[in-house]
């Protein structure tokens, strides 16, 4: 249903860097880039972008914004979680079993240096 997500941030390059690693995580590179404004990450077309928004105050801890990605698997998650955290984001939940959501939900959750909060989970078989 969702063909895309868009994201600001205030800084392109630095922000860049580090979904490079996050996304790589879960099998995600930049497909599409406009220099200075935009980039865009998927597997074939982009799905998740990045768009600089230089004068924005970093969001809001209480925004309510948060973007999940399915991650394939548990060693993803781990992953993902490891890498924001090695490029400079914060832990929001480190990974584990949700199972207040559902007893198969493994995730992480993350904010980036914007404050945006990102999720990678997967629901791992008993």
């Amino acid at each position: 249903m969702i063909d895309h997500v868009s994201i600001a941030v205030r800084d392109l390059a630095s922000a860049g860097l580090f979904y490079d690693g996050l996304l790589a995580a879960l099998g995600m590179a930049r497909v599409r880039e406009w220099p200075g404004a935009a980039i865009g990450y998927g597997k074939k077309y982009p799905e998740f972008w990045l768009n600089i928004r230089r004068d924005m105050p970093r969001v809001a801890d209480d925004s309510g914004v948060h973007i999940c990605l399915r991650a394939p698997d548990r060693a993803a998650v781990d992953a993902f979680y490891d890498a924001a955290l090695a490029g400079g984001g914060t832990s929001y939940g480190a990974p584990g079993f949700r199972k207040d959501y559902n007893p198969r939900y493994y995730a992480a959750f993350v904010r980036d240096n914007d404050g945006n909060r990102i999720e990678a989970v997967t629901f791992i078989d008993p």
